[in-house]
């Protein structure tokens, strides 16, 4: 029996049994998943308490959640399209404070523009999701039939995009909370041609779909909304569960993802407040952190990046926020997130992650100067994950 044979035997019996041994299982995920039979998906569905230990409780518990997934497409996407298609205007109840062009800011209608904002931002980003990938271009096989359902009458998110498109000025929201905003002529090309065809009537492609995953979560986050790199998050989480070999669950990956992703989110969304930035829990200390470490792993090369001046915000920004989404291709990516979402303190593995890439270019680094250094940790030179993810380990175990 192969190595990988029997690796899935071991996920299998793991998985077999009616009270999954949590411990047990997050050791097995570290050295990595197998993809084979749905177990990734499967895993980190439960490494990010999504699923229920107890798997007698598993039929009941998604029934739930996907439910409720559905009330919030009706509730968020749905009815304000069905009003919105209607103006509300042909309806008795309507008042001066339902009316669209109501100045009040409480007004529905002053929500409704406001969401707009946030949904180009959105759409301008999920339309850039791993553009190397055909997948995100690709129809899902299963479109959300909710918001397909032609007796809903409404101003679907697709419907939203063209038409803020074609009026607003667009306006990009970036992490530094700046606001650009170019001229409405400008936006017309928004997008070049080769960019992501809207496909017919009835299909829906898979960056829409994470388009309305990233929408759902910013109206029920307003405190967080959505930032930009929320995107790049989502991204590996969605490949992983619409890919799932295993149809019954392929089928809800949209609910799914939904779900996982606000967990990883409630475990990262303070690396995106900008207010938190300089608490414990804000990204300015888990910055500050990857050199602290690098200076008790190696004092020398964390002597050579001060003197250069190359301070951890430069390149650790976007490698901790993005859980290093953007380094790696995405099957590289994924593979180091089975070990992330595997250990108990993940973003404290992700700590030692960042500190052993630094630690396996060493040599590198300390040769050269200010600029070419920049530019390895901008654009990291090894691609090979297992060498990165072992040298993690073996800070961790302190040798």
């Amino acid at each position: 029996m192969n190595a990988a044979h029997s690796m899935i035997q071991e996920f299998k019996v793991a998985l077999s049994e009616e009270k999954l041994d949590l411990n047990a299982l997050r050791e097995l995920c570290f050295s990595g998943i197998p993809f084979e039979g749905g177990i990734r998906a499967l895993c980190w569905k439960v490494l990010l308490n999504y699923l229920p230990l107890d798997q007698t409780m598993w039929d009941s518990f998604l029934k739930k959640q996907r439910e409720g997934y559905s009330q919030f497409l009706k509730e968020m996407i749905i009815q304000p399209g069905i009003a919105k298609a209607n103006l509300g205007l042909s309806r008795e109840d309507v008042t001066m404070e339902d009316h669209p062009l109501n100045p009040n800011p409480e007004s529905k209608w002053n929500n409704y523009f406001r969401d707009n904002e946030v949904l180009l931002q959105i759409d301008k980003d999920v339309r850039r999701l791993y553009p190397d990938m055909a997948f995100f271009q690709w129809p899902t096989d299963y479109p959300c039939q909710l918001i397909l359902d032609p007796q809903n009458d409404y101003e679907t998110l697709r419907c939203r995009v063209e038409q803020t498109t074609l009026k607003a000025q667009t306006v990009d929201r970036n992490r530094s909370g700046v606001t650009n905003v170019s001229s409405p002529g400008k936006s017309l090309n928004l997008y070049p041609s080769n960019e992501y065809e809207v496909l017919p009537n009835g299909c829906e492609a898979h960056w829409e779909v994470v388009e309305r995953i990233l929408f759902i979560y910013a109206k029920l986050n307003p405190g967080i909304a959505y930032v930009q790199g929320m995107n790049e998050v989502v991204g590996p989480l969605y490949y992983t569960f619409a890919t799932d070999p295993n149809d019954k669950w392929r089928e809800h990956a949209e609910a799914d993802t939904f779900f996982c992703f606000t967990n990883l989110m409630s475990e990262n969304r303070d690396m995106f407040i900008k207010s938190l930035d300089d608490s414990q829990c804000g990204i300015t200390y888990k910055m500050e952190s990857v050199y602290s470490m690098l200076k008790e792993k190696d004092m020398e090369l964390y002597i050579k990046l001060q003197e250069q001046n190359i301070k951890p915000q430069y390149f650790t920004f976007r490698w901790l926020t993005l859980l290093l989404s953007q380094e790696f291709l995405l099957p590289d990516v994924i593979r180091i997130w089975d070990t992330l979402f595997s250990d108990q303190d993940r973003f404290n593995f992700l700590i030692l992650v960042c500190c052993a890439m630094l630690v396996l270019i060493r040599d590198q680094l300390l040769a050269g100067d200010f600029t070419i250094n920049m530019r390895l940790l901008q654009d990291y030179p090894i691609s090979d994950v297992h060498t990165i993810l072992a040298k993690a380990k073996e800070l961790q175990d302190g040798s």
